[in-house]
């Protein structure tokens, strides 16, 4: 089993996207009983809450279920569960780094690092640009990439 982990500051924008994207390329593909993908955020100010209206508007566009997403903080447990923590920012990156137990660091990878050409670059939260769409936009392109490489890396091992 691989287990996958979207965060981002507040779990109710860039995270949960990711999530139920990574989630519906994982189930087309076949590969739920080989792959987990959950998502936390940084920050416990959001525990508990539903994605933000503008996540949920976009998720629903695109009809991908949202109704059983709830912001959570990430924990000692999901670093030790997660082979792949995926983050959305350079602070989120930082604060991932400095909350994880020594052994879990090198799971901590940037999104967009997936992509030579985009190593470093950020996803921009929606909760301050409101661009909702941009950042799905941008999510929908990484997922098939990160999901092609975990299959490579992980699964064929």
């Amino acid at each position: 089993m691989t287990n996958v982990l979207f965060v981002c500051l507040g779990n109710v924008c860039r995270s949960p996207m990711a999530e139920v994207i990574f989630k519906k390329l994982v189930a087309e593909q076949g590969l739920t009983n080989q792959i987990k993908v959950r998502s936390a955020a940084t920050s416990d100010e959001e525990q508990g809450n539903h994605p933000q209206p503008g996540t949920i508007k976009t998720l629903t566009k695109h009809h991908l279920a949202w109704q059983n997403l709830h912001a959570t903080q990430i924990t000692t447990a999901d670093f030790e569960w997660a082979d792949y923590i995926i983050t959305m920012d350079h602070q989120n990156m930082i604060d991932l780094k400095r909350m994880a137990p020594a052994d879990c660091i090198d799971k901590i990878h940037l999104c967009l690092d997936i992509f030579p050409d985009q190593k470093g670059t950020p996803i921009p939260d929606p909760w301050y640009t409101h661009k909702f769409d941009y950042t799905y936009d941008v999510l929908a392109k990484a997922m098939p990439a990160w999901l092609a490489y975990i299959k490579q890396h992980s699964l064929t091992q």
